[in-house]
């Protein structure tokens, strides 16, 4: 079984992946006349848009919900892997996959806001929600929600209990059970008080963990002022090849830094747009704007300050063999004697704060894994909800809720490599679909913003009529303007 889903993997996440991001960011970039820059105080201005009701969440608490699931172990350990095994000039492709990937994330958004359903009471939505409504195929929605359901709900959150545990064991020498008990018990608290109880609380632990850690970043930056232009001109050295010897290990820097953004800003894989749905606007091309800036968030801030705290210290060790030799400069390869991962953020960190820089960083990655499994729980329940929408009953809530603290309890005790391949195969196969369906279905995301920008421009607060951009199956929509009529 492992042997398969190893083979498997190696399929799904195969460079056709890499290059299919980047492509269809690149092409969504040029579709909206490159939105994630003409539209950078606009996104500014939504964050703080439109109220969270009885139906839907604010703005901010969909952007809070949807960081909770992009910042995660991939903005430290992922960062410092990329570092490692590509090279100081795989943060420049991390930055260019956060620019081209805010179109992308701008697209699924808005697609996710236009079709979007009310259940139980609440707004879900999602890629299994616009691939069917949008693109009339049932069956492929149907599988994009199961595949969602067995990996955001069973195999990924056992895996990041496990690093959860793992960190705070190393940290505070307390036993993976404990850790455990205590994930189980805090996981519980928030789940079971539904979708508001869940966006109150990343509201203010996801602002909070990442304000903090970007400030920690900054003064051991300020610290090595000195290095600051030195790191800089070795991240575009090292990206374009401009580094002597560096002609053997360019597409590793690539490679790497393409995957880690990716994995971090997680742009064009479906996992956002169950969360964007989730917010109460009057225009979906609103929460697609907003969830463009979380990208930038994501990149731009938190993993640029886990690359610059890494390099500044030179608390890093480029694995790669190739490195080091062929004349290539000694200030790549410091041999730093500690394993590849949060370590090398631990230490930079210990430089300028010894002792209480590892700490840090292991409550960090503690809240940045936590508050991904929350995600991951959302995405689940709202893939349970369009399987089970006919039914409206919250029964099988309570099941995925149960299941997934049994799940966060076993992962933090035992070492889970099959959960995480096959959790990585179900995100893996996530992408494709979800990049397929919104290439099929662009359309009624740039329509929006059209029409969007048309009516900022009459100088009035955007409302979505669907009819008038030439969009059917967007029932919900005409329900909710007849409601701000009645009020």
């Amino acid at each position: 079984m492992k042997n398969l889903v190893e083979f498997l993997n190696e399929i799904v996440w195969s460079n056709a992946l890499i290059v299919l991001c980047l492509g269809v960011g690149l092409y969504f970039s040029i579709r909206t006349r490159f939105l994630q820059l003409r539209h950078i105080k606009e996104m500014w201005r939504l964050l703080f848009d439109g109220e969270s009701t009885d139906s839907g969440v604010s703005s901010f608490q969909a952007l809070a919900m949807s960081l909770a699931g992009r910042v995660g172990t991939g903005n430290i350990a992922g960062v410092a892997t990329a570092i490692a095994f590509g090279g100081p000039g795989a943060m420049f492709w991390m930055w260019l996959v956060a620019f081209l990937g805010a179109s992308t994330a701008y697209v699924e958004a808005t697609l996710a806001q236009i079709y979007k359903e009310k259940h139980l009471g609440e707004f879900r939505g999602g890629p299994a929600f616009y691939i069917e409504r949008g693109l009339n195929m049932k069956w492929f929605a149907v599988l994009f929600a199961v595949v969602s359901v067995i990996s955001a709900g069973v195999f990924l959150p056992g895996v990041q209990a496990n690093s959860v545990a793992e960190g705070v064991k190393n940290a505070f020498h307390l036993e993976t059970w404990i850790s455990g008990l205590g994930m189980v018990i805090l996981f519980g608290a928030i789940v079971f008080g539904g979708v508001k109880r869940i966006a109150r609380f990343t509201e203010y632990v996801v602002p909070f963990m990442a304000i903090g850690y970007i400030l920690l970043a900054l003064i051991i930056i300020v610290v090595n002022y000195d290095q600051l232009v030195s790191v800089i001109s070795l991240i575009f050295k090292c990206a374009f090849d401009l580094e002597a010897g560096f002609g053997a290990v360019f597409g590793l820097a690539i490679q790497w830094g393409v995957k880690r953004g990716i994995y971090s800003n997680e742009a064009g894989q479906g996992t956002a747009p169950h969360i964007a749905a989730a917010a109460n606007v009057s225009h979906p091309a609103k929460q697609g704007l907003v969830q463009s800036f979380s990208v930038y968030i994501d990149t731009l801030f938190v993993c640029s300050a886990t690359g610059f705290m890494i390099l500044i210290t030179g608390m890093y060790n480029v694995q790669n063999p190739l490195f080091g030799t062929n004349g290539a400069s000694e200030f790549l390869y410091h041999g730093v004697d500690v394993a590849v991962g949060p370590a090398y953020t631990q230490s930079a960190m210990d430089t300028v704060f010894p002792g209480f820089g590892s700490y840090f960083v292991a409550t960090a990655l503690f809240f940045f894994a936590f508050t991904t499994v929350i995600a991951y729980y959302y995405i689940a329940e709202t893939n349970i909800s369009y399987l089970t929408r006919k039914v409206e009953s919250p029964k099988f809530y309570y099941v995925l809720k149960v299941v997934m603290m049994v799940v966060i309890m076993y992962g933090s005790v035992n070492q889970a490599t099959l959960a995480w391949a096959m959790g990585d195969l179900g995100v893996g196969l996530m992408a494709w679909f979800n990049i397929i369906a919104i290439i099929l279905l662009q359309k009624p995301a740039l329509k929006s913003l059209l029409d969007y920008e048309k009516q900022k421009k009459e100088g009035i607060d955007p409302v979505f009529i669907p009819e008038t951009i030439g969009v059917s199956n967007a029932h919900i929509w005409n329900t909710l303007n007849k409601d701000k009529e009645k009020e």
